[in-house]
């Protein structure tokens, strides 16, 4: 009798375990999710996406709600505003910056706001890294901050990194002068550390200034 019920009791676990392992995501089918997510946001929020070579024949600037698509990232940016003229493309081999940033980070596989420091608790807190272009790259490391204090982590979202190749980082000095201020979509594997692991794509409202 006990052979028996020992028997029942191991062909239950098992398909317990089956359909548990069953129910849980391939990467590839996380990836297709998110895609689709992505492309949901994209039509939902009437984007036009162009292309690297349409966005330098716009002498590397975008049209209101038009996004350019980075093929080597599968990041999508649009600037708003490149920053104040008299500030600083960190394009040159040793360039670097310490960078106070603004933020609005969006679960778009979730469509929920994760983090900001866009709000009236954070008016006086900005995040801050540090920046230096090392032949081409940008290596980043978080100083402080909401998203810091976050994920707890110092490792900087290679998305944010992307339009430091377009933006000038200054500040402004009269009141024709803007911040850098983009608005990004951020693939998994160019975000966070969580975002990679949940394999989900972020929206981020940002500016962008120098730390003085």
């Amino acid at each position: 009798m006990n052979k028996i019920i020992y028997s029942i009791a191991t062909v239950i676990s098992l398909i317990a375990i089956f359909a548990s392992c069953s129910k849980q995501e391939t990467y590839a089918e996380q990836r297709e999710r998110e895609f689709n997510k992505i492309d949901e946001f994209i039509s939902k929020n009437k984007i036009e996406v162009i292309d690297e070579a349409t966005f330098k024949s716009q002498d590397y600037t975008t049209k209101e709600n038009q996004y350019v698509q980075f093929n080597n990232t599968g990041v999508y940016m649009n600037i708003i505003d490149k920053g104040p003229e008299q500030g600083k493309i960190l394009s040159k081999n040793g360039d670097n910056a310490e960078v106070l940033v603004r933020y609005q980070e969006y679960n778009i596989n979730g469509d929920s706001i994760k983090t900001t420091n866009r709000t009236p608790a954070f008016a006086t807190l900005c995040d801050k890294f540090s920046v230096n272009n090392y032949q081409g790259t940008y290596i980043a490391s978080y100083i402080y901050g909401r998203m810091y204090n976050y994920y707890g982590s110092k490792t900087v979202p290679g998305g944010w990194l992307v339009p430091l190749k377009y933006i000038r980082l200054g500040r402004p000095v009269d009141e024709d002068d803007k911040y850098a201020t983009v608005r990004l979509i951020v693939p998994h594997d160019q975000g966070t550390a969580a975002a990679v692991s949940g394999v989900y794509a972020c929206y981020y409202y940002m500016t962008y200034e120098v730390d003085r």
